[in-house]
């Protein structure tokens, strides 16, 4: 694979210690979600920009579990989706197209979550999306968008469409297909998943007891965003995100080499 930097060092020394922190908590997503049970083998991605190179991003080696994911391991690439660091392993297109899409239409996000559940993609069929049913669904509802399946994401044209949708929001429904987040940080796409995938997987539930269901009036969760602030101290994803890391470190170490 032709690539524009070579070398023979161990990654951590190839590179600046606030990518490799970004490399380190990358990595630790990618084993929560197979730890969660929100992988679908190798067929979804997050990805993270480098902090300290513009137009760079980190991505997974496609090829690999996500348990199996590591800092190093991880493939660095620009936005034409081309390795930028010598690895033996390739880049999904189609996930690369709604990331690349994401990161270049939006400089606030640094961290792009996109999964296949069954309970996310079970909402994103059902005609009327998320409905706040639950205190978990207020949260994703003050800032969520969607957009509608256009087949595998393998075209550039679909780009400007998604990122149209999206818009500001920070959460995403892809129709047909999944969920998205996004995050100033991984910690704080990582919850924003968490969350948004606990609403659908209660939604699901709540529908499976067959009888009628109660919603929460838009007054009670207008003011959502104000609220997820004072749950987490300000610290959005930040508060959990250590102690997730002390899970991992006791379940699925390796995760920082």
């Amino acid at each position: 694979m032709h690539t524009k930097e070579t070398g023979t060092l161990p990654v951590r020394d190839q590179v600046s210690a606030a990518e490799w922190q970004v490399r380190v908590d990358l990595a630790a997503a990618y084993r929560l979600v197979a730890l969660f049970g929100w992988d679908d083998l190798i067929f979804t991605h997050i990805s993270a920009r480098v902090p300290d190179a513009p137009g760079h991003f980190l991505i997974n080696p496609y090829g690999q579990l996500f348990d199996e994911i590591t800092a190093s391991s991880l493939v660095k690439v620009d936005e034409s989706g081309t390795p930028v660091m010598a690895t033996d392993h390739p880049v999904n297109p189609a996930g690369f197209t709604i990331h690349s899409a994401i990161h270049e239409a939006r400089p606030d996000v640094h961290c792009v979550l996109h999964t296949h559940t069954p309970s996310g993609v079970a909402v994103s069929a059902q005609q009327d999306g998320l409905r706040a049913l639950s205190q978990q669904s207020i949260f994703p509802l003050s800032s969520l968008a969607y957009h509608d399946y256009e087949g595998v994401a393998l075209r550039e044209d679909e780009k400007p469409r998604l990122v149209r949708d999206l818009g500001n929001a920070n959460h995403m429904i892809l129709r047909n297909h999944g969920l998205l987040t996004c995050g100033r940080s991984v910690a704080e796409a990582f919850l924003a998943m968490y969350t948004l995938e606990s609403a659908c997987r209660i939604q699901i539930l709540a529908q499976s007891g067959g009888v009628a269901l109660i919603e929460i009036p838009y007054a009670m969760r207008a003011d959502a965003a104000q609220q997820a602030r004072q749950v987490t101290k300000g610290l959005g994803g930040a508060l959990a995100w250590p102690g997730l890391l002390r899970r991992l470190d006791r379940l699925s170490p390796g995760y920082a080499l």
